[in-house]
């Protein structure tokens, strides 16, 4: 009970009967489209939204191919065209989502107090194609011509920050970067903003985008990347026997978050409840998952347990699954740890077989796919599971989409430094 000596009369209630937290609008931007209709509507045909790098093609490096975005750019409306070379193409992705995602949610058309809507973003590396172009310059034509735009256009939290003052939102405003868990975590602090009562409404999810040199060459060079040049489309394969590393992509996943009662009285569409969140640490190693997933274990029960649920009460799963040998693995060893004999009743579905691995963003596009698969009862499948792996036996809904009505959904994120995170959301029509 310590802690709640530090809390007022109003935070100490909140506490103990916390608000409920509704997802009342959604928007996304990765390799397979530039909207989520289209991004939901080729997800559940199982189709792949990695292909060859065009936008910055890179010749020399060993990896020619990610799931990037294709055919974007930004409205005037969102940001003046003459201030689009200001800001990392991240920052763009991350407007553009947290446009569809307010629209779709009609919370400003509304007379909401702004004060009372807050953002909260993940991003796991910020804005390396505008750090990699500013150091030729510099290199080239000396400190003179880095550009004076510089600093705000590579920031982590200038993605939050630009939706916060183009949509005149007035609340809290910060990112969260904890490397492939960033979206997730970003996702759970905003459920607790409202849960506490603190804010009415929370625009939040993540966004990254790292399809350039640097990064992809470190990564290519820790060996973490499938070199599947000849088969891209077929290259990330989470649970498969061939499987040789994930896939880069790129994008932005963005959900406004609300005051369930809030939400009720002005009629918003909810798609899901979102009711409760984990995080742990591994504390085993900087790059590699626990080999028996404890981390994971522990962050799955801790949001069960707060759920107030059991794990049989879980239906679907939308997994880290990030066509890793040691992830895919480590990851279902954790789920028959946490669910027992119910693992193998679950529907698990690895969506990055189809994005790729948004790092920072996967958390954001994949809370977005587990909305979306508990409003519209629609399973979307792992793609390219052609053989799967002995030692990952669960139904991780091979190739093609399933029909079925599901109650609660819980996704995982599982970052570099051993961070974890695990979300459960519930079909509020069951």
């Amino acid at each position: 009970m310590a802690l709640f000596l530090y809390l007022d009369d109003k935070e100490y209630h909140m506490a103990i009967n916390p608000k409920k937290v509704a997802i009342t609008g959604m928007g996304a931007i990765c390799g397979l489209g530039n909207n989520l209709n289209d991004i939901w509507s080729n997800l559940i045909e199982g189709k792949s939204g990695v292909s060859n790098i065009e936008v910055n093609a890179i010749d020399d490096l060993a990896v020619k191919f990610a799931g990037e975005v294709k055919n974007f750019s930004l409205s005037n409306d969102l940001l003046p065209e003459k201030e689009w070379n200001r800001y990392d193409r991240f920052i763009h992705f991350a407007l553009a989502a947290s446009d569809e995602a307010l629209k779709d949610s009609k919370i400003l058309e509304t007379d909401i107090d702004r004060n009372d809507i807050s953002c909260l973003f993940g991003v796991g590396m910020g804005g390396f194609t505008t750090i990699e172009e500013n150091f030729k310059l510099y290199e080239s034509k000396g400190p003179r011509r880095v550009s004076p735009f510089f600093i705000p256009a590579i920031i982590p939290n200038m993605a939050s920050g630009l939706v916060s003052i183009r949509f005149g939102l007035k609340g809290m405003n910060y990112t969260l970067a904890s490397a492939c868990a960033s979206a997730s975590h970003a996702i759970s602090a905003a459920a607790q903003e409202i849960m506490l009562g603190h804010s009415k409404a929370v625009v939040t999810g993540g966004a990254e985008s790292v399809v350039t040199n640097l990064p992809m060459s470190g990564f290519i060079n820790m060996k973490a990347l499938s070199k599947r040049n000849d088969s891209p489309q077929e290259a990330s394969r989470p649970f498969c026997v061939g499987r040789d590393g994930f896939v880069m992509g790129e994008g932005a996943g963005i959900l406004v978050l609300e005051d369930y009662e809030h939400a009720q009285k002005r009629g918003a569409k909810i798609y899901a409840e979102l009711v409760s969140f984990g995080a742990t640490s591994d504390a085993h190693h900087i790059t590699a998952p626990h080999p028996e997933g404890e981390g994971a274990v522990r962050c799955m029960s801790e949001a069960i347990k707060r759920a107030g649920i059991k794990p049989n009460d879980i239906d679907y799963i939308n997994a880290h699954g990030t066509s890793t040998p040691l992830g895919d693995v480590a990851e279902t060893k954790a789920l028959k740890n946490v669910f027992g004999d119910h693992a193998y009743k679950l529907k698990i579905s690895s969506t990055k077989s189809m994005t790729g691995h948004l790092l920072g963003a996967a958390g954001g596009v994949e809370t977005v796919f587990t909305a979306m698969t508990l409003h519209s009862g629609v399973i979307p499948p792992t793609i390219n599971l052609t053989e799967p792996d002995p030692d990952c036996d669960l139904d991780y809904v091979p190739n093609i989409a399933q029909k079925k009505t599901l109650k609660y959904g819980l996704n995982n994120s599982f970052g570099f430094g051993g961070t974890n995170s695990s979300i459960i959301l519930r079909n509020p029509n069951i």
